[in-house]
C-alpha cells in the first residue's frame, strides 16, 4: 500500500462518526500488533529493487530509442537495428538475434510487410535477444542496452533540428491528453507543427495541409466500401474541402497511398494527370506545385486515413518537399495516430461507463445521481478532473462536450474525489447530508484513470441487493476498461469473443461490458 492508499483504507474502516480517542486506540493497536518477519522484509526490499531496476531500464530504452530515432519519425528501420545488433557478442549474438527476430515476427506479423519497429516492439525485441543467452538475463539486457547506447552515440548526433521537431510532436500528444474527448485541439496542434517546421526548416514555403479519415461508405457503396472524409485542414483550404468526402472512383492519389501503405510524392502536379483539385479558382493545367500524401497507420499498421500537404499556393511554383521534411511528416503522422487513438481509448472508456450505468439504473432505485470524471494532466505535475457525464435519478444522461474542469484548490467540497484519485481506492463521504461513494477506474498500473461519483442521497448505504449489483457493475466496467487499455498497449490484433465485437466503432466498447457480464454468468452456471 502507498501512503494515500493506507490513509484511505483506515478512513473507510473507521467511518465518519468515530471519536478521536478511538482513533488513537486503533493507531496504538496497529503499531503494537503489526509485525514483519525478516523474510518479508527481504522480499519487500527485493521487490522494490526489482521495480526500480525495471523502471530505470524502461527509461534507458526510451532514451535509446529516441536517440536512435534522430529524425523523430516514431519508428526504426528493422534491418538497420538488426545490422547494429549483429555485432553484439559475435557468433552467439547472431544466433540469439535470428531466433529473437523469428519470434518477434511471429508476434508482429505486419513487421515483414512494413519493416518498421515501434518503441514497444523494440523493447520486446531486446528482451527476446537477452532471453536467448545463458546466465543472468538482467545482466545480459544491461550489457545489450549499454552496447547499443555506445553504438548509437557513435553514429547519431542529436541536432537542434530534431530536438525542436520532437518538442512540436510532443505538443500533439499533450493536446490529446488535455482535451477530454475533443479532437479539435489535436488537429490544431498538427497544423501548428507543420507550420512551425516549415518556418524553421522549410525555407518558408507556403503550404496547405489536411487530414482525411476513412469511414464506411453507407450512402453510396457502389463508389467503394470506404470513403475519405476531410476532418481538418489549413485555413486557406477550409472553404473547399472541410467535411467533404473523396470516393475511391474519383481522381486522386489518396487511395493509392492507402493501398500501398506508403507516402506518395508528386513533385509537379501539373504533369501528373490524376490529382483531385477541390478548388476551382484556376484551370487544372494552370495549377503548379508539389503534393505529398502520407498514410496514417494505427498500432497494427492498418491505414485509417491520410495526411496531405501541397505547395499549390506558393508563389515560386518551384517549391518541393525535401527528404528530411518528408521524414518529419512521417513523424507527425505517428504523433497524430498516437493522439487520435488516445482520444479513441478515452471515448471507449466513457462508452463502457455509459453502458454500465444503463445496466445499473433499473436495478438500483436508491442511487440519486452518478457523475463520471476523467483524470487529465494539469500544470506542475498536478492533475485535474474533467466532468464528462452526469446522470440523474431517472438514468437520464448529459454528456459534456466541453468538460467542466475541477482543480483541487478550487473544490474543497469535492476533495474526496481527489483523495480517491490519489489513493486509487473507494472513498466514502457525506456533503450536507448527501452520501457519496467515489469509485476509481484503474489503468493497467493501478493509477486512477477515471472516477464514478455515486450519490445515494440520504441513505448511509445501499440495500444489500443494490449494493451487490453496484459491485458487479463496477467489476465488469473495470474488466472492460482494462481490456481496452491492454489492446492499445499490445500493438497486436485483439481477440474477439462475441460476434458483435467485430465492429470497429465506439459501440463495440459498450459490448465489451456485456461480454464480461456474460462470461461471469457462464462461470457461475
Amino acid at each position: 500500500l502507498t501512503l494515500p492508499q493506507f490513509v484511505q483504507l483506515m478512513d473507510n474502516f473507521v467511518g465518519e462518526d468515530i471519536s478521536l480517542p478511538t482513533v488513537k486506540r486503533l493507531t496504538a493497536f496497529i503499531k503494537r500488533e503489526y509485525k514483519q518477519t525478516e523474510e518479508e522484509k527481504i522480499k519487500q526490499r527485493e521487490k522494490v529493487h526489482h521495480m526500480s531496476h525495471v523502471a530505470q531500464r524502461k527509461h534507458l530504452l526510451e532514451a535509446l530509442f529516441e536517440k536512435w530515432d534522430s529524425k523523430a519519425c516514431g519508428s526504426l528501420d528493422l534491418e538497420e537495428v538488426i545490422a547494429v545488433l549483429s555485432t553484439f557478442k559475435g557468433h552467439k549474438g547472431k544466433e540469439a538475434l535470428m531466433k529473437a527476430k523469428e519470434e518477434l515476427c511471429s508476434r508482429y506479423p505486419q513487421l515483414s510487410k512494413v519493416g518498421k519497429i515501434t518503441p514497444k516492439a523494440f523493447q520486446i525485441f531486446l528482451e527476446l535477444i537477452a532471453s536467448e543467452f545463458t546466465g543472468n538475463e538482467d545482466e545480459t539486457m544491461d550489457n545489450l542496452v549499454s552496447f547499443l547506447t555506445t553504438s548509437v552515440e557513435q553514429s547519431h548526433i542529436k541536432s537542434l533540428q530534431s530536438s525542436a521537431r520532437r518538442k512540436w510532436l510532443q505538443d500533439i500528444q499533450k493536446a490529446a491528453e488535455t482535451s477530454g474527448t475533443n479532437m479539435e485541439p489535436v488537429y490544431k496542434a498538427v497544423i501548428k507543427a507543420l507550420y512551425q517546421d516549415m518556418e524553421a526548416h522549410g525555407n518558408n514555403k507556403t503550404i496547405s495541409a489536411y487530414i482525411a479519415l476513412l469511414e464506411e461508405n453507407q450512402l453510396s457503396p457502389e463508389q467503394g466500401q470506404v470513403l475519405l472524409r476531410y476532418v481538418a485542414c489549413t485555413a486557406d483550404n477550409a472553404p473547399y474541402i472541410l467535411n467533404r468526402v473523396l470516393h475511391r472512383d474519383m481522381k486522386g492519389i489518396s487511395f493509392a497511398a492507402i493501398d500501398q501503405g506508403k507516402p506518395i510524392y508528386v513533385p509537379r502536379v501539373q504533369h501528373h494527370g490524376n490529382i483531385h483539385f477541390w478548388s476551382s479558382d484556376d484551370h487544372e493545367e494552370e495549377k503548379k506545385g508539389s503534393l505529398l500524401v502520407l498514410p496514417l497507420h494505427d498500432a497494427y499498421w492498418r491505414v485509417f486515413g491520410v495526411l496531405g500537404l501541397d505547395t499549390l499556393r506558393d508563389q515560386s511554383h518551384t517549391s518541393i518537399f525535401l527528404t528530411h521534411e518528408i521524414t518529419f511528416y512521417e513523424g507527425v503522422c505517428h504523433a497524430f495516430s498516437k493522439a487520435y487513438h488516445h482520444i479513441c481509448m478515452r471515448e471507449n472508456v466513457l462508452q463502457v461507463a455509459v453502458t454500465a450505468l444503463d445496466w445499473l439504473y433499473p436495478r438500483t432505485p436508491s442511487i440519486q445521481a452518478v457523475t463520471i470524471y476523467l483524470v487529465e494532466p494539469g500544470t506542475d505535475k498536478n492533475y485535474v478532473l474533467c466532468k464528462m457525464i452526469t446522470t440523474d435519478n431517472t438514468g437520464q444522461k448529459e454528456i459534456h462536450r466541453s468538460p467542466v474542469v475541477l482543480l483541487r484548490e478550487e473544490n474543497l467540497l469535492r476533495d474526496y474525489l481527489f483523495k480517491c484519485t490519489d489513493s486509487s481506492e473507494v472513498t466514502l463521504t457525506s456533503i450536507y447530508g448527501e452520501h457519496h461513494i467515489a469509485v476509481p477506474l484503474h489503468d493497467l498500473s493501478r493509477q486512477t484513470l477515471g472516477i464514478f461519483d455515486i450519490s445515494i442521497g440520504q441513505h448511509k448505504k445501499l440495500p444489500p441487493q443494490e449494493q451487490k449489483d453496484l459491485q458487479k457493475m463496477l467489476k465488469m466496467a473495470q474488466a472492460a476498461c482494462s481490456e481496452i487499455l491492454q489492446r492499445s498497449l499490445e500493438e497486436r490484433e485483439p481477440t474477439q469473443v462475441l460476434e458483435a465485437e467485430r465492429g470497429t466503432n465506439v459501440r463495440h466498447a459498450g459490448i465489451l461490458f456485456h461480454r464480461f457480464m456474460l462470461q461471469e454468468l457462464r462461470e457461475c452456471v
